[in-house]
C-alpha cells in the first residue's frame, strides 16, 4: 500500500527542517516567515510506499491568504492518509490553536513536539504523555534540528497510517458555542457528506462565517438564514461575534490542556537572549541603519576583502586553462573559424563569467547566515513602517528579499500576499532589488574602475535600487494602486545557530544554478553573439568587428544612451543580450573587445566609458527590466501580456530617468 502524509504547521515551527529529516531533501531550510510558497513532497526514508507533502506555515485554516486556501484545499480535497501536525513546543498554546481545528478534519493525526531540547533546556516541561491523552491523538517528543525522535516519530506515523486511526476526540466546546456548532452540524450532515467534507469541520466554519464553505457545501437561502438565526443566539448569548465566540472557545480548551500538561518555570534561553537581541536590531531609530551597516560590512567582505583574491585566482586558472587548450587547437591546425568560435566564443564568454563564481557563492554564505539564524523576519518587522508609507506592508519585504537572489522565485513569492493590490505592487517594485545574476557586472565595472571603492559602489548600487523601489511605491500608490496596505502581523522566531547543512545547501544550491546557466544560457548566447559580431550581412567573416552585424545593430541603439554618457554600440549590445541572462553582459563584452582575460577586459572597458558613465550604465544594468524568465514570471502572476509589458516599459524608463540624471548632474558637478 501507498500513504500520504501531510506536514502542516505554524510558521517558524521547524516543519522544512523535519521534512528534510523525513525525506533527506535538498530543500532549503529558511527562518523567515513565507520561505515555503507551495506545496513540496517526497518520498519518507527507509518507507518508500509513503509520501509527504510539506505546506505552507499557517496559523489557522480560514482561507485569509493563499498559504491557508493551499493547505486547506489539500487536507480537505486530496485526502491525505493522515496529517503530521508539527508543534512548537515553547510557544505550545499558540501552535495548539491550529491542531484543534485540524483534528475537527477527523483524520488520522500525530503531533510532532517539535524544539523539545530547549523546553529542556530551560527547566520547564511537557507532560506528553497526558497532552496525548487531552487531545486523543499521539504526540512525539522531537528535536528536528538536532534529529532527535525523528525515528520514534516513523514508527508512530507508520502505526498511525496503517491503523487509520482517526482523534479519539473533536468535542471540546461548551456552552452556547456547542449548541451552535452542533445544531448546524444536524442541518448540514447530508450536505457534508454528499460533498465529502468533515462534518465537524464544516459545521464550525459556516458559524465562523465561512464564505468558500457556503459555496462549496450548496447552502440554500432557507438553510442560511437558519444558521444565521442560530449564530446570531449565540452572540447574544456571549455578548461577542462569532469569530471571537470560536477563538474564545478554542483558547479555553488549550488554556486546561497547558495547565495540566505544561511546567513552566521561565522562557526558554533562546526566548530570553532574543528579547536581548531584539532590543538593539528591531529598535525604533537604530533598527534600519544597523542592517544597512550590515550589508556594507557584507560586500566590503565579499567584494574586497576576501572576494577578490578568490575570484583573481580562479580567473588565472581560467586565463591558464584558455591559453593551453588554444595551444591544443594550434597545433591540431584546426581551422581559423573554429579556433575564434572555441576561444574568442565559448571559452572568453563562459570563462568570464565563471570566473565570478566565488563572489556569488561568498555573498550567499553571509545572505543565508542572516536568514537562517532569524534576522531577516527582524528586517521585515523593522521595515514594515517605511514600507506602509509606500502603500505596502512589511510582508512585502519577504518577496523583495528573495528578489536579491534571483526575480523569478521572488515574483512567484508574492503569491503568500493575501491583498490582490499589494501583490501586484510588489511584483512591479521587487526587480528593482538588485538579483544575484548581476554580480558579474558589478564586478567587472568596480575591478575596471573603482578597484580601492569596490565595497562602497557595490552598497550604493544596492541602496539605489531600494530608493527607486521607494519612490516608484510612493507614485504607484498615488496613480494606479490606490489603496491601503494589508495588516500586518508577523511571528518573530528565536534567534539560532544557522545549520551548517542548510548554509552550506544554500550555497550549493545558488552555485550549482550559476554554473548550470553559465554552460546552458550563456554558452548558447556566447555562441550568437560570436557568429554576429564574426561576420557582416553578407556571412563574410570581418576582421574588426566593427564592420560585423552585431556593430550594425548596436549602432542603430546606441545613439539612445548618449545622455546616459555612453555610446559605443558594444555597450548597447551588451544590454540586449542581457535580457536573455543579465551575466550576457560580462560574456558579451568580453567578446566584443577581444579580451584575453579580466585585466585586459578591464583596460579596454576604460576607452569605452569614463568613470562616471560606467556608474551610469552600472546604474541601468540594475534598474532596467529583468530577464526573459523574470518577465514570463511576471505574466503569468499579473495574467496578462500587456501588464507584463507595461511593466517592463515603467522598469526600464524608470532605468533611463535615474541614470540619464545620475551622469548630467555628475558631469555638472565634475567640471
Amino acid at each position: 500500500m501507498s500513504f500520504l502524509f501531510a506536514l502542516v504547521g505554524n510558521q517558524n515551527c521547524g516543519k522544512t527542517t523535519l521534512f528534510n529529516r523525513l525525506t533527506g531533501s535538498n530543500q532549503h531550510v529558511g527562518n523567515f516567515p513565507g520561505v515555503t510558497v507551495e506545496k513540496k513532497e517526497g518520498h519518507i526514508l527507509k518507507h518508500k510506499n509513503a509520501t509527504i507533502v510539506d505546506l505552507p506555515g499557517i496559523y489557522s485554516l480560514s482561507p485569509y491568504t493563499s498559504e491557508e486556501v493551499v493547505t486547506r484545499d489539500f487536507a480537505v480535497k486530496e485526502h491525505p492518509d493522515a496529517i503530521i501536525n508539527i508543534v512548537d513546543a515553547t510557544n505550545i498554546e499558540r501552535n495548539l490553536y491550529l491542531t484543534l481545528q485540524l483534528m475537527e478534519l477527523g483524520l488520522p493525526m500525530i503531533i510532532a513536539l517539535n524544539m523539545m531540547d530547549e523546553v529542556r533546556q530551560s527547566g520547564n516541561s511537557i507532560d506528553v504523555k497526558k497532552l496525548s491523552a487531552h487531545l486523543g491523538v499521539p504526540v512525539v517528543p522531537i528535536s528536528a534540528s538536532k534529529n532527535e525522535g525523528i525515528s520514534d516519530l516513523l514508527d508512530v506515523s507508520m502505526k498511525v497510517v496503517t491503523a487509520k486511526s482517526p482523534p479519539v476526540k473533536l468535542d471540546f466546546c461548551v456552552g452556547p458555542v456547542h449548541k451552535a456548532i452542533h445544531s448546524i452540524a444536524h442541518l448540514i450532515e447530508d450536505q457534508a457528506r454528499a460533498y465529502d467534507y468533515p462534518t465537524r469541520f464544516a459545521a464550525t466554519k459556516l458559524v465562523e462565517g465561512d464564505g468558500p464553505m457556503t459555496e462549496a457545501l450548496g447552502i440554500t437561502e432557507n438553510q442560511q438564514h437558519i444558521i444565521d438565526h442560530i449564530v446570531q443566539e449565540m452572540e447574544f448569548e456571549l455578548g461577542t461575534d462569532r469569530e471571537a465566540a470560536l477563538a474564545d472557545m478554542r483558547y479555553t480548551y488549550i488554556e486546561k490542556i497547558c495547565a495540566d500538561c505544561v511546567t513552566r518555570h521561565r522562557e526558554t534561553k533562546e526566548q530570553v537572549r532574543s528579547e536581548k537581541i531584539d532590543w538593539v536590531l528591531t529598535h525604533k531609530y537604530f533598527g534600519i541603519p544597523i542592517f544597512l551597516g550590515l550589508m556594507l560590512l557584507i560586500f566590503w567582505l565579499t567584494f574586497t576583502v576576501i572576494g577578490a583574491p578568490l575570484q583573481d585566482l580562479l580567473g588565472g586558472g581560467i586565463d591558464w586553462l584558455t591559453e593551453e587548450f588554444s595551444g591544443f587547437l594550434t597545433r591540431l591546425d584546426v581551422s581559423p573559424w573554429l579556433h575564434s568560435l572555441l576561444i574568442d566564443g565559448v571559452f572568453a564568454g563562459v570563462g568570464s563569467v565563471l570566473s565570478f563564481l566565488p563572489i556569488i557563492v561568498l555573498l550567499f554564505f553571509f545572505l543565508s547566515l542572516l536568514e537562517d539564524s532569524g534576522y531577516m523576519a527582524r528586517v521585515a518587522f523593522v521595515m514594515d513602517k517605511l514600507l506602509r508609507k509606500i502603500g505596502l506592508s512589511g510582508r512585502s519585504f519577504v518577496p523583495m528579499l528573495i528578489g536579491f537572489g534571483c526575480s523569478v522565485p521572488a515574483i512567484m513569492a508574492t503569491r503568500t500576499l493575501s491583498s490582490e493590490r499589494d501583490r501586484k505592487m510588489t511584483i512591479v517594485l521587487t526587480p528593482f532589488m538588485s538579483c544575484s545574476a548581476k554580480l558579474p557586472i558589478y564586478g567587472m565595472i568596480t575591478a575596471a574602475f573603482f578597484p580601492k571603492h569596490s565595497g562602497m559602489v557595490m552598497f550604493s548600487i544596492y541602496v539605489l535600487g531600494m530608493v527607486v523601489a521607494v519612490l516608484s511605491g510612493l507614485l504607484l500608490k498615488k496613480t494606479i494602486f490606490r489603496g491601503n496596505p494589508i495588516p500586518f502581523v508577523m511571528e518573530l522566531p528565536a534567534y539560532r545557530m544557522p545549520s551548517p547543512k542548510s548554509v552550506l545547501l544554500h550555497m550549493w544550491e545558488k552555485a550549482k544554478d550559476f554554473i548550470r546557466k553559465a554552460f546552458t544560457i550563456i554558452f548558447i548566447a556566447a555562441i550568437v553573439i560570436w557568429f554576429l559580431q564574426s561576420f557582416d550581412w553578407s556571412l563574410n567573416m570581418v576582421s574588426d568587428s566593427s564592420m560585423s552585424i552585431l556593430a550594425s545593430i548596436g549602432s542603430v541603439i546606441a545613439p539612445i544612451f548618449i545622455p546616459l554618457g555612453f555610446n559605443d554600440w558594444r555597450a548597447s549590445t551588451a544590454l540586449i543580450t542581457g535580457l536573455t541572462a543579465k551575466e550576457s553582459v560580462v560574456s558579451t563584452l568580453t567578446i566584443l573587445t577581444g579580451a584575453a582575460n579580466d585585466a585586459q577586459l578591464g583596460s579596454i572597458l576604460q576607452t569605452v566609458f569614463s568613470p562616471l558613465s560606467a556608474f551610469s550604465f552600472l546604474v541601468f544594468t540594475v534598474l532596467y527590466m529583468p530577464c526573459v524568465a523574470a518577465f514570463a514570471a511576471t505574466k503569468r502572476e499579473l495574467g496578462s501580456l500587456k501588464s507584463a509589458v507595461a511593466t517592463a516599459l515603467y522598469q526600464t524608463g524608470a532605468a533611463y530617468l535615474v541614470s540619464l540624471v545620475i551622469f548630467q548632474v555628475g558631469s555638472l558637478l565634475i567640471r
